[in-house]
C-alpha cells in the first residue's frame, strides 16, 4: 500500500504526509503478513520529486529488509527530467535500492521509458498503456506507434513490421485498418500484438544484459525508434532527457545523434515512419 498524490502537486505538507503514511502502512502490512513463505511483500518508495524526501523514504524502506521494492509516485505528468532523476536516485549503486532484490517501477509502460529505466537499473514494470492504446487502434512497433485508424493504411498490404512473426502475422495493415473502427474484436487483436511486442522487447533486453551487449542494444533500439534522427548535421534528435539519463549510467549517444541546440526534439512516442501506401498490394 502507498499514499500517492499527483506528481505535479506543490503541497509540501501533503507530500510529507503521504511519505510518512506510506511508511506506517508498510509496518502494518509487515505485522499482518501471514504468508511470507508464499507471498513477497514489496515496500513502495515515495517522496514525490523531492530528493531529500526520496532519500528518507529509501533509507526507511531499505531498513525493513523486504523481499522487493517498488518506486512509486511517478508517471503522473511530471517533467521527464524530474522523472528520470528520481528513478536514478532510487537505483543508484551504494545508496539506492538493493541490486540483489527486485526493483519495480510503478505505472510506467512507454517502450522508451522502459528501455531507459532498465538501463538505470529497474527490473519490473506495470502499465495499462499497451492495452489502452490498442483500444484506440494504435499498434506498437519498433519505429514508434502505428495509428491504424489513419487512411494511409487503407491499401497497405504489408504486415505490421518486416519479418513479423507475432499473433497478427496473418493480418495486413489494410485488414486491421478496415476493422479497427468498426469491429470490437480489433481492440483485442491489437492488444495481443502490443503485449507480444512488449514481451519481445523485454526479452531482448534480458538477453543483451546476459551477453554484456546491453549498451549496444540500447543504441540500436534508439536508432530504430527515431529513424528521423541521425548523426550531425540533422534537424531532429531524440528527447534530450534520454541522452542525459543514459549518460548517467555510461551509455553515450553523442556519436549517433545531433544534440545541437538547432535540432528539434522528437516526441517520446514517435509516429511510425515506415511509410504507408500500396506496397505489397495483392
Amino acid at each position: 500500500l502507498d499514499d500517492v498524490i499527483s506528481s505535479t502537486s506543490v503541497d509540501k505538507t501533503r507530500i510529507q504526509e503521504a511519505t510518512d503514511r506510506t511508511l506506517r502502512w508498510i509496518d502494518r502490512c509487515i505485522a499482518a503478513h501471514k504468508n511470507p513463505h508464499r507471498q513477497n511483500l514489496f515496500g513502495i518508495v515515495q517522496g514525490h520529486l523531492d530528493p531529500n524526501l526520496r532519500e528518507y523514504s529509501l533509507g526507511e524502506m531499505i531498513k525493513r529488509n523486504l523481499p522487493g521494492y517498488a518506486i512509486g509516485g511517478l508517471s503522473g505528468g511530471e517533467a521527464k527530467d524530474s522523472f528520470w532523476k528520481v528513478v536514478e536516485q532510487c537505483t543508484r549503486p551504494g545508496s539506492g535500492l538493493p541490486s540483489d532484490k527486485p526493483r519495480y517501477l510503478m505505472g510506467v509502460g512507454y517502450p522508451l521509458d522502459i528501455v531507459v529505466c532498465v538501463a538505470l537499473g529497474v527490473d519490473m514494470f506495470d502499465c495499462v498503456y499497451p492495452c489502452r492504446t490498442a483500444r484506440f487502434g494504435t499498434a506498437l512497433v519498433r519505429t514508434g506507434q502505428m495509428r491504424l485508424t489513419s487512411s494511409e493504411f487503407a491499401a497497405d498490404y504489408r504486415p505490421l513490421e518486416p519479418g513479423y512473426d507475432g499473433p497478427l502475422k496473418s493480418y495486413t495493415r489494410a485488414m486491421l485498418h478496415t476493422i479497427v473502427t468498426k469491429e470490437p474484436v480489433a481492440a483485442s487483436l491489437i492488444t495481443l500484438h502490443n503485449l507480444h511486442f512488449m514481451l519481445n522487447l523485454l526479452g531482448e533486453m534480458r538477453e543483451a544484459i546476459k551477453k554484456n551487449t546491453f549498451a549496444d542494444w540500447v543504441r540500436r533500439f534508439l536508432q530504430d525508434f527515431f529513424p528521423m534522427a541521425t548523426p550531425p548535421p540533422c534537424p531532429h534528435c531524440p528527447p534530450r532527457w534520454v541522452r542525459d539519463a543514459l549518460a548517467s549510467c555510461g551509455i553515450r549517444l553523442d556519436d549517433i545523434f545531433d544534440w545541437s541546440e538547432a535540432a528539434s526534439e522528437l516526441p517520446d512516442m514517435p509516429k511510425d515512419h515506415s511509410g504507408g501506401g500500396k506496397e505489397g498490394k495483392a
